[in-house]
């Protein structure tokens, strides 16, 4: 399968993505090779609706929005790698393994992410994460989707 460098915009995340605000978390795809890789990212801006009650005097992003963001590149990934496989179904998160968080991510953050395909037996995709900001690990995960229904 052919590397693309080019990635895509919001626009296209949209449209393969049932997501929408506030819970889209992936802002641009960057790079996409399918079968092998993608990597985008998620602009952490001050007015997100969980910085309101997500420690409002020091704002943190939460954790499991950090998973979810990499969860949602994974969908990308999986619809771009396998698109008639996958036409018209949901992708659902299935799982996770080896979690690990390492650093905070704040307001004017921009949380790069990229996820490696680990294997995809038959409904089940399974993906290495990782999440940085200015190239620090920010969070790491194994992450697993399914196809439902």
């Amino acid at each position: 399968m052919d590397k693309d460098n080019s990635g895509f915009s919001i626009a296209e995340v949209k449209a393969l993505l049932p997501h929408r605000y506030p819970f889209l978390l992936v802002d641009r795809v960057t790079e996409l090779e399918p079968g092998k890789y993608i990597k985008g990212y998620k602009n952490v801006t001050v007015n997100e609706p969980f910085f309101q009650g997500h420690f409002p005097e020091e704002p943190i992003m939460p954790g499991v929005l950090m998973l979810e963001s990499m969860a949602q590149l994974g969908i990308l990934f999986a619809k771009k790698t396998a698109p008639e496989e996958l036409a018209g179904k949901l992708l659902v998160f299935a799982g996770m393994d080896g979690v690990r968080f390492r650093r905070a991510v704040v307001p004017g953050d921009r949380l790069e992410m990229e996820l490696h395909l680990v294997k995809k037996k038959r409904i089940v995709w399974k993906m290495a994460a990782a999440a940085r900001v200015d190239g620090e690990l920010a969070v790491e995960a194994t992450l697993m989707a399914a196809v439902q229904g």
